[in-house]
């Protein structure tokens, strides 16, 4: 596993593993992850899974997740590093 990965997991185990599942596409309160960067689809929006539509999905979501707009450019790039290694 790479730095930028190990630092993408640690910001989502703090962040995101209260709603969000990385090794299941299980709901939890909010859907799984696993595989999401090989879906077609994102599950809150709809739209297609980009690494632009993630980013905005996480900064100022759709539906009743929390927005995290205080992570920093190099915060983001760490958590979407991970996300595409689930």
């Amino acid at each position: 596993m790479s730095p930028l990965v190990r630092e993408g997991e640690a910001i989502f185990r703090q962040n995101c593993t209260a709603c969000h599942l990385p090794g299941s596409t299980e709901v939890k309160f909010g859907p799984g992850l696993k595989g999401l960067f090989q879906q077609d689809r994102m599950a809150s929006t709809g739209g297609p899974v980009t690494e632009e539509a993630v980013r905005r999905q996480i900064q100022t979501p759709a539906k009743m997740m929390p927005p995290f707009p205080s992570f920093t450019p190099e915060q983001m790039d760490a958590l979407i590093a991970y996300l595409k290694s689930l």
